[in-house]
């Protein structure tokens, strides 16, 4: 692990960072960056085109220029080019959904002392009781990092001869799109809420993929999978529950396969003392703020899950992903 040399002026800076997180957040909800994409406006003609106050408008495209996630020219604003690939709601890249997710969980972790004195919760559960609008931004958010991820997961998990994959609690069926596309052979079931399905039909859509991927409405932890699967795919499923249900969870998924299926998971992974990567370390932080049971897993945790579900063969695959997150896989005996 990396030695941070604190001094006061990156304590300073740390304690100020959220300034530019919530400039960056009021940009993409207030949909700055999508107009001034088409064409630069200067701060009056934004404001009149968006029922904004001129301002304070321009003090925010100040502060997004500052930050040089706008130009400025005169008194003119336009998107750079890393704004117009992901920034602008058109754009194919577009990552807004996954910024206003954080959005919405900023009031919770303004409260992380109240969490941390209590033991629980202080917000509901993004993917089981949001409102509308956390939905979407929650879900559509989910596949902004998926489309991220998936490519290259799907390129290295070898899945040669697999038929039949469960997507569990699969959302938008990102990843079992990109395991589709990655084997010709392969047809995929998402498994997930019922309030998902409408967003995986979009996507499945938009990515021709109805006639190889359907989806199943349910709770995972309530009765039993669908069955006949010879793989399973858990993507960032089982943080959100306590060791308690993640057991249950993985015994329903061990369930679901055939003799000599293969079960993946992939998480936020905490080395043995728990207190390394950062990310999954905040992330166990973030699950303590909104979930009751749910955490962060170090690896002999996760393999210790796996082989009390009855599988075999545990392993972490040597695969290389950002913020600490790692696939877990094990088999089911013949």
């Amino acid at each position: 692990m990396a030695t941070i040399n604190w001094n006061p002026a990156e304590l300073l800076k740390l304690s100020g960072s959220y300034w530019e997180t919530c400039a960056l957040h009021a940009g993409v909800k207030l949909d700055l960056f999508t107009p001034l994409a088409a064409r630069p406006q200067t701060a009056a003609e934004l404001a009149e085109e968006l029922g904004l106050a001129e301002r304070g408008l321009a003090m925010l495209l100040d502060a997004l220029a500052a930050m040089q996630l706008l130009d400025k020219q005169g008194e003119n604003y336009a998107v750079t080019g890393f704004a117009a690939d992901f920034l602008d709601r058109n754009a194919p890249d577009y990552l807004g959904h996954i910024i206003l997710h954080h959005h919405h969980l900023v009031e919770s972790w303004s409260r992380l002392d109240e969490a941390v004195r209590e033991g629980g919760p202080v917000r509901n559960r993004v993917s089981h009781e949001p409102t509308a609008a956390e939905r979407e931004s929650f879900l559509l958010g989910m596949f902004n990092l998926a489309m991220l991820i998936a490519p290259k997961v799907a390129a290295q998990v070898d899945l040669a001869g697999r038929r039949r994959l469960l997507d569990l609690g699969g959302g938008p069926g990102t990843y079992a799109i990109h395991f589709c596309q990655q084997n010709p052979q392969l047809q995929a079931t998402i498994y997930d809420l019922p309030t998902t399905q409408p967003f995986a039909a979009v996507t499945l859509q938009r990515f021709a993929m109805t006639d190889r991927i359907d989806f199943a409405a349910g709770d995972f932890l309530a009765g039993s999978l669908p069955g006949g699967f010879d793989v399973a795919w858990l993507s960032h499923v089982l943080h959100g529950e306590g060791p308690g249900d993640c057991s249950k969870l993985l015994t329903n998924a061990f369930a679901a396969l055939e003799p000599g299926g293969q079960l993946l998971v992939q998480e936020f992974i905490l080395d043995e003392t728990r207190a390394a990567p950062l990310f999954p370390a905040l992330f166990s932080l973030n699950m303590l703020l909104g979930t009751p049971q749910g955490q962060a897993y170090s690896e002999p945790e996760l393999t210790a899950l796996l082989q009390q579900a009855g599988l075999s063969q545990v392993e972490r695959l040597a695969i290389e992903l950002p913020n600490g997150a790692g696939i877990m896989a094990g088999r089911k005996g013949f």
